[in-house]
């Protein structure tokens, strides 16, 4: 029954998408975006339904292969509809497994770091680089944006002061440094690699750093 909802809302952010989309057509990053964005609270959602972790493995897993399949087949433009080469939803999908099976039952709070940085961090980034003019450059063939990059490091540091203030970690500079690692592995979004290097080495950092779990 849980799954229930979980369903409810994944379908929810896809129909807020597919109502984007009939207004802004040609606006393919933003479009993946919402759904980049939307996912983000997926996991305290889960948790907060008392799912345990090999049904969210289970889960996650068929939406992986899922992901791989609609990358080769195209049965939904939506999630790949994008100006580039990318297996960003394939990383996304995947570093998302990697972090239920290590952190579930372990240290969720380092779970739901590292996906929120991947999820609100880069998904920000993203949004706001493409839609605000600033000084750019490029590394690895991927235009990067000095807003998008502040807008990575922001809200990283947001979502890792958030967590430990709420768990009642301690706070001392290894907040920033996560922050930064996170900023600096997601200027290596060839591929859409960053959707996989940036969620676990944040969760790495946070359980190594702050909660020592």
């Amino acid at each position: 029954m849980n799954f229930v909802f979980i369903l409810i809302y994944i379908f929810s952010v896809f129909f807020i998408s597919v109502i984007y989309k009939n207004f802004n057509p040609n606006n393919k990053e933003t479009l993946r975006k919402i759904i980049h964005i939307g996912i983000g609270p997926l996991i305290p959602l889960a948790k907060f339904l008392d799912i345990d972790q090999s049904s969210a493995l289970y889960f996650t897993g068929l939406v992986s292969i899922l992901t791989f399949i609609n990358y080769q087949s195209k049965l939904f433009p939506t999630i790949e509809d994008v100006d580039r080469k990318s297996f960003g939803t394939l990383f996304y999908c995947l570093s998302l497994f990697i972090l239920i099976y290590i952190y579930w039952n372990k240290d969720p709070s380092s779970l739901i770091a590292g996906f929120f940085i991947m999820t609100f961090g880069d998904g920000f980034a993203g949004l706001i680089g493409k839609n605000f003019k600033s000084k750019s450059w490029f590394f690895l063939n991927q235009k990067k944006s000095f807003y998008g990059t502040m807008t990575m490091f922001i809200t990283s540091l947001i979502v890792i002061y958030g967590l430990s203030y709420f768990q009642k970690y301690s706070l001392n500079i290894n907040i920033f440094t996560i922050a930064f690692i996170s900023t600096v592995l997601e200027q290596f979004s060839i591929f859409g690699i960053d959707n996989l290097i940036v969620p676990i080495s944040a969760a790495f950092f946070f359980n190594y750093f702050i909660t020592g779990l």
